[in-house]
């Protein structure tokens, strides 16, 4: 028992196929061969390194677009790093946001040309792209608007007239403290001086240090009017050349008695938070009591230390006025810089949030194609694995039961067409069977149609039955004898089938019929009356189970005529045999009788005599011929097969039909392409003989003392095709009737007046013996009967007999 394959599982796709490009079209059915198969495959994984490659390409593109977004967002906050840095990161990110554009322009061409195509889910996947889109723009333009109107408006509130009013009396206010904290440092170093009037320089050191301590100074220093050191405390104590001050300075102090300079605050970089270290340098004029043109003027310097916090106030406003400064000279730019980082920021977010509702769209709409490209295939009755996905989520595991009922329909599909397959090997074969039967069958349904017919029963019928199938048996041209045989027969086993399956039928179980009939049937009208032989038919009928009937029929016409052949024969022999011995004593005895009487009687009574002698002597002489010929029919020997000249031979028995010879002319039509026969030339000699002298007597009949008399032509042809040699006889009689021409071949069958019937019997005979097959027909032109045509065929492949 051949055990059916298992099937193979449904091919199964990942969930990376899944986030597949989703206007990409669907994967091919698989194919049945394996090398479709191979190229199937082969394209589904190229499809999928595609589509991995566009993925992680936007994902890069994406995630470099955030970053940058980051970064800018990040300069916008510093506004040096926002200077530096913000042209390069501004086109860095119209890039990607071109590139984002691009890609979602290739999206929707995608998509347009699977709406245009009328693919299915385009429809779907083009609402959800839709909705997913909408959704995340309709958001991200709300807040768009509402930030545009802020920063705008935000910018020009950083500018409004108080604000710069305030800043710059801010900076009035502290230039204003740190001028009088340096006035009034100086009245404090003016009184200390005073303290250096009656010291020498040699004993100023001591004055100095005290004096440092009183005004908290850091360093102070007595200089000379040269500009010369002559006595310090602090750290200029320490240096081996600390920083004079300037002519102009000493020139300054020695007309003003003193002056003031703040030192740290001056050239300070923008962007500083922390105070540096800033003091005032309070230079005056040491007073001295001696009046005269010799007394050198000294100068006390005093650097003073300003507060922290002063000083941190001071550069806070001056930081915040110089800023404020610049931004007011920039203020558009900054307006459009703002509104431009925001506006790209939208086109980002909006952007990502189309392409993320692509994708989105495409998980929830990839499960539903590949379903919908499923039950298409399905439909049409393609039912090849399908593809699943391996998501845990209801829809995939709809996916994978689909593709598990079509592997199953695939599977029972499969077996229905091994079983077809079987069905119709076995209708083929038996088919063949009834087609390479000699037995004629014919299946009908119950009133008589033809449903079916092999062969073999348009060869017995002569008739194309398949040109008259559906069609009743009856309508067929020369089968309405037929048919009403049939159909009387299976009317007949029904009616015997309702009394046996009565139930008061007695014995119904054992009356029931076998179901089948058989009769024997003689056809003679076949064709319309166009076929001149009839057909002696058997016939055998049986119901078949779904109530259509069966008709085998065989033509035993060669079998009827053979036994009839063999049983004259056995007459022919048991004649000769009975009859040949009394007729030589009667004859010798008619004969002694009128030898004995003659002379002895009376004339009148001679005469009785002798003619009935002669009479009887006549008859016996037919008698013998008579028994010859039944004999030679009896013991006809068997034909000896040798390669044999058919027109050769049809040409030396001419010679015997001269026209110094026959009454009634031969013609002779020869093809010179008939190959040699195997034969009896003795016995084909006498065939020839014998029809060429029926023709004759045929021809003679019909011409009724006419002269001449039409020609009796013979004729030979080879068929290429059947590789056969054809013998055609062909006289101009009266054709014979439909009873002789049924019987034509039987012994003693004859329209002669004197004929015995043994002719065409002793041909017929000879022609089995050749194995060749001979035919009797009437020649009709134009519906009248024109003369009579035998043929023989003969085989040239027959094995010669040693």
């Amino acid at each position: 028992m051949s055990h059916a394959p298992k099937p193979a599982p449904p091919p199964v796709q990942t969930e990376s196929d899944a986030t597949a490009d989703p206007t990409a079209p669907a994967a091919p059915a698989a194919a049945d061969t394996p090398a479709a198969s191979a190229s199937v495959r082969a394209a589904q994984r190229q499809a999928r390194a595609v589509r991995w490659m566009v993925g992680v390409g936007l994902a890069i593109v994406v995630a470099i677009g955030l970053v940058l977004l980051f970064l800018l967002t990040l300069a916008t906050n510093n506004r040096e790093l926002y200077e530096r840095h913000y042209p390069w990161l501004f086109g860095l990110n119209v890039l990607v946001a071109v590139l984002l554009l691009l890609v979602l322009v290739w999206m929707a061409a995608r998509l347009g040309l699977r709406l245009r195509r009328k693919r299915f889910g385009s429809r779907l996947l083009f609402k959800l792209a839709g909705i997913f889109g909408l959704v995340g723009l309709v958001p991200g333009l709300l807040i768009y608007i509402v930030s545009y109107q802020f920063v705008t408006r935000s910018i020009e509130s950083w500018f409004d007239v108080k604000v710069e009013g305030a800043l710059a009396a801010g900076l009035s206010l502290a230039r204003v403290s740190l001028d009088a904290m340096a006035n009034d440092m100086a009245a404090k170093t003016r009184s200390a001086s005073a303290q250096l009037a009656q010291v020498p320089d040699a004993a100023a050191g001591l004055v100095l240090e005290r004096i440092r301590d009183q005004l908290g100074a850091t360093d102070v220093v007595l200089w000379s009017a040269a500009g010369r050191p002559l006595a310090s405390a602090g750290q200029s104590r320490f240096e081996l050349n600390p920083e004079r001050p300037s002519a102009a300075q000493l020139r300054l102090a020695h007309e003003q008695r003193m002056t003031t300079q703040i030192e740290g605050l001056d050239d300070l970089p923008p962007g500083v938070t922390a105070p540096p270290p800033a003091n005032v340098k309070v230079l005056v004029l040491v007073s001295s009591p001696s009046v005269g043109l010799l007394v050198e003027p000294r100068y006390l310097q005093a650097s003073i230390p300003l507060p922290p916090a002063l000083i941190a106030n001071a550069i806070a406003v001056q930081e915040a006025n110089r800023e404020y400064q610049e931004r007011a000279l920039a203020r558009d730019g900054l307006r459009r810089m703002y509104v431009g980082t925001l506006t790209l920021s939208l086109f980002l977010a909006v952007f990502g949030a189309v392409v993320l509702a692509v994708l989105l769209g495409n998980q929830l709409v990839r499960p539903l194609l590949v379903l919908a490209e499923g039950v298409r295939e399905v439909g049409a009755g393609n039912l090849s694995p399908k593809a699943a996905l391996q998501g845990k989520d209801e829809l995939g595991g709809l996916t994978r039961s689909f593709a598990l009922m079509t592997q199953q329909l695939a599977d029972a599909r499969a077996a229905v067409e091994r079983s077809m397959g079987e069905v119709d090997a076995a209708r083929t074969q038996l088919q063949t069977i009834l087609d390479n039967l000699t037995a004629g069958v014919l299946v009908l349904d119950a009133q008589g149609t033809m449903l079916s017919a092999n062969p073999g029963a348009s060869r017995i019928l002569r008739l194309p039955l398949t040109e008259h199938l559906d069609q009743p048996l009856a309508q067929v041209a020369g089968l309405a004898g037929l048919a009403a045989a049939v159909q009387a027969q299976f009317d007949a086993l029904q009616a015997e089938h309702a009394a046996s399956d009565a139930p008061n039928a007695p014995n119904a179980s054992d009356a029931r019929p076998a179901g089948h009939w058989q009769q024997p049937f003689e056809l003679h009208d076949a064709a319309g009356g166009t076929v001149q032989h009839p057909i002696s038919l058997i016939l055998r009928g049986a119901v078949l189970p779904g109530g259509a009937h069966l008709l085998v029929f065989d033509d035993i016409t060669d079998i009827a005529s053979a036994q009839r052949a063999q049983a004259w024969g056995e007459v022919a022999r048991r004649l000769a045999h009975e009859i040949k011995n009394p007729l030589t004593p009667i004859q010798l005895s008619a004969e002694r009788l009128a030898m004995k009487l003659e002379g002895k009687l009376a004339p009148p009574e001679q005469a009785i005599v002798a003619k009935s002698v002669k009479t009887i002597v006549e008859q016996v002489d037919a008698m013998k011929r008579l028994v010859n010929e039944f004999r030679n029919y009896a013991r006809l020997p068997s034909a000896e097969l040798q390669p044999l000249d058919l027109n050769a031979l049809v040409s030396e028995l001419l010679q015997l039909y001269g026209e110094e010879n026959a009454t009634v002319p031969v013609q002779a039509d020869l093809d010179p392409r008939c190959p040699p026969i195997a034969g009896d030339a003795q016995q084909l000699r006498q065939v020839v003989h014998n029809l060429l002298q029926n023709a004759q007597d045929a021809t003679l009949q019909a011409a009724s003392g006419q002269a001449p008399p039409p020609p009796v032509r013979i004729v030979t042809r080879w068929n290429e095709s059947s590789r056969r040699v054809r013998l055609n006889v062909l006289d101009s009689g009266p054709g014979f009737a439909q009873h002789i021409l049924q019987r034509a071949f039987e012994p003693y069958v004859t329209t002669k007046p004197r004929g015995t019937g043994l002719g065409l019997a002793v041909v017929k005979k000879i022609a089995d013996e050749h194995g060749a097959r001979i035919e009797l027909s009437n020649r009709v032109e134009e519906g009248v009967v024109r003369g009579a045509q035998v043929s023989l065929s003969f085989a040239t492949t027959v094995s010669v007999a040693s």
